[in-house]
């Protein structure tokens, strides 16, 4: 940042400091002129949250100490009211500005998460000559990213509610982390794919992953008015594959389903993830209610930058064929088998299997 850029980010820097500072002392002066059961001093939320939109970390807990020692002056000044009522509604306000600050330090804490996920993303992009493992990295980050965006800006909107929704606002932080960590993840993975690295394996609960991967996308689900069917059969051995890998083969098809049903009527909007064994295997479905796979889709689907979409980069599928196979599997697409519009993605993973035969049934899909 140049000198003259730097100059005038410090000017507005204190023209907001002066703006806070005569917020909080209107919010001192009507805390303490009115009545104990008007708590005014839960106002200094607002100040906090434009704290943390602007400054560091420490002075933000500065100014939340600031608002603290002020709220507790007003109480102690307060000329009439219910004193009990007054009593309670600052520690409801106290408690209220240091879940705020919390909270919102905690967001600029995911951010920061992935700003140095696209940081390294970037240095990726730098010291490859791997146009499709770039184009792979950005295709499979981007959902991530995106979520924590949409995360972060609900969590702003429920902080700033008056007074602030903090389950709300917690539940999207729990989001952003969750996010943050699994864009780092899928960079760590296709870097390791580019490497020819062998995957990661490891035993899990099929079930469980289906269900976090619903639960990742319910958002978007929500979004487009999609209905979810899970279809999962009980009592199936542990599945043994990568499953970063796995999760976002299955992320990639959830995406795919719900953008292929952009065009179907709403009421008719459902995704069907059914799982069941097969032997040594376990076999995973996904299934819409879209317009079906064309001639040329059935033959071109898994091609690299083959796409149907105007905006799509024609990799999330070719993405999750190379997973499969890396993991020694299987992916492939049909019609719908019911006469109903639509198509069916098919995906076998290993069964986890004793010692002895680990070599027999860990190293292959089907």
């Amino acid at each position: 940042m140049t000198a003259e850029p730097r100059r005038f980010l410090h000017l507005r820097q204190a023209l907001i400091l002066l703006a806070m500072a005569a917020a909080m002392a209107v919010i001192f002066a009507l805390d303490t002129l009115t009545e104990y059961a008007v708590a005014a001093a839960v106002f200094h939320t607002a100040i906090i949250l434009v704290a943390v939109r602007w400054f560091s970390p420490r002075l933000v807990i500065g100014i939340t100490a600031l608002c603290i020692a002020l709220t507790l002056a007003s109480f102690a000044l307060t000329p009439a009211g219910a004193y009990r009522t007054g009593l309670i509604n600052t520690g409801i306000s106290i408690l209220a500005i240091v879940i705020t600050a919390y909270l919102g330090l905690k967001m600029v804490a995911a951010q920061n998460a992935a700003h140095a996920a696209q940081t390294q993303l970037l240095r990726i992009t730098q010291a490859t000559s791997l146009g499709q493992v770039t184009a792979s990295i950005a295709h499979e980050v981007n959902q991530p990213l995106a979520a924590i965006v949409t995360s972060g800006n609900a969590c702003q909107r429920w902080l700033a509610q008056q007074p602030p929704n903090l389950e709300k606002a917690g539940q999207a932080l729990e989001r952003i982390l969750g996010d943050a960590q699994r864009a780092s993840d899928v960079i760590a993975r296709i870097r390791s794919m580019a490497r020819g690295e062998a995957p990661s394996k490891q035993k899990f609960d099929l079930n469980d992953a289906v269900r976090e991967m619903v639960h990742l996308s319910g958002a978007d689900l929500n979004q487009r008015s999609i209905a979810m069917d899970l279809q999962l059969a009980s009592g199936l051995a542990p599945a043994w594959c990568d499953r970063v890998q796995f999760l976002q083969v299955l992320g990639n098809l959830l995406l795919n389903a719900m953008d292929a049903m952009q065009d179907t009527p709403a009421a008719q909007r459902r995704i069907t993830v059914a799982t069941q064994s097969l032997g040594q295997q376990l076999a995973l479905t996904v299934t819409d209610a879209g317009e079906g796979l064309s001639m040329p889709a059935q033959s071109h689907l898994f091609d690299a930058f083959w796409t149907t979409k105007s905006e799509g980069m024609g990799l999330g599928l070719n993405i999750s064929r190379h997973m499969a196979e890396a993991n020694g599997g299987r992916i492939w697409a049909t019609d719908r088998e019911d006469g109903r519009r639509g198509a069916v993605f098919h995906v076998t993973i290993a069964a986890f299997v004793a010692a002895g035969d680990a070599a027999a049934g860990g190293n292959r899909f089907g």
